[in-house]
């Protein structure tokens, strides 16, 4: 498993974010690790390129909310993205995301339960997936805390 950035934490919540295989473009992470970089004031992130074989993320976070990237889930706008963070943070519930690589994510997790979230009905590289996903994360935060950002 690569590492990837570990953000600190002013809050209780955690938030996960794993993707399956390595990026095409060596430059795709760096937005997705910026964002992180800026909502490590709010929370503690941690992002990783996994190989799903050899990881199993509900046994290693079995009290967190699992949500898997899928353009077939539940399309959610900002502020209700804004709210599933923010319950998150009242309950302490860890977020785990799990961004599928180019063959999407295994039909064994899928199986295992979570909530499908799909960031659009269009069909995004994974990569782009990474930054969009991150983005939110960051505006949730931004938002909870009356930071101008998402204006």
């Amino acid at each position: 498993m690569a590492q990837r950035p570990h953000c600190g934490s002013s809050t209780g919540v955690k938030i996960f974010l794993y993707y399956i295989g390595k990026p095409r473009d060596p430059h795709s992470n760096a937005i997705a690790a910026d964002f992180l970089t800026r909502a490590s004031r709010y929370g503690a992130c941690e992002m990783r390129e996994i190989d799903p074989g050899r990881a199993d993320p509900w046994a290693r976070h079995p009290a967190a909310r699992h949500i898997l990237l899928d353009p077939e889930g539940t399309a959610m706008d900002t502020p209700a993205f804004v709210a599933l963070v923010s319950k998150a943070e009242m309950e302490g519930r860890d977020l785990v995301f799990l961004v599928g690589g180019a063959d999407g994510l295994p039909a064994a997790w899928r199986a295992r339960g979570g909530t499908l979230l799909a960031l659009s009905r269009m069909t995004f590289p994974h990569e782009l997936a990474r930054a969009m996903l991150t983005e939110q994360i960051y505006r949730a935060f931004a938002t909870l805390r009356g930071h101008p950002y998402p204006r």
